[in-house]
């Protein structure tokens, strides 16, 4: 829709988001996600903070994303609710396949192993 009064051009813009192959929303062609934006927003950051923080957006995408949430709040809700239980859900499947308790241990001792094969081959 277009509409031109003296010179005043009104149209409706796009909005700047995309959905990626893996389903995830990203804002204004950049990398950063509706996830990043939205809970910047909700943690009271303004959209000039959050351009601030993330240089590759720039302000006007940063407002029409926030603009976009607030009239469809439901289904972005629902939709970070998806995000948030996909990512739960590689947490456990990763800590199942790579027990993190300890390992700040395992890696000291695996440090100091090497170090002492150092030691040996050099002779020092």
């Amino acid at each position: 829709m277009t509409v031109n009064n003296a010179n005043l051009v009104i149209e409706v813009e796009p909005i700047p988001l995309e959905m990626d192959a893996s389903g995830v929303v990203r804002v204004g062609g950049t990398r950063v996600t509706l996830d990043t934006v939205v809970a910047a927003f909700q943690e009271g950051a303004t959209a000039e903070e959050i351009v601030y923080q993330y240089p590759s957006l720039n302000l006007a995408d940063v407002y029409a994303a926030i603009t976009y949430y607030l009239q469809h709040s439901s289904e972005v809700d629902a939709y970070l609710e998806r995000r948030q239980a996909q990512a739960d859900e590689v947490r456990r499947q990763n800590e199942a396949r790579f027990d993190p308790h300890g390992i700040r241990e395992r890696l000291l001792a695996r440090r100091a192993e090497r170090e002492a094969a150092e030691r040996a081959t050099t002779g020092c």
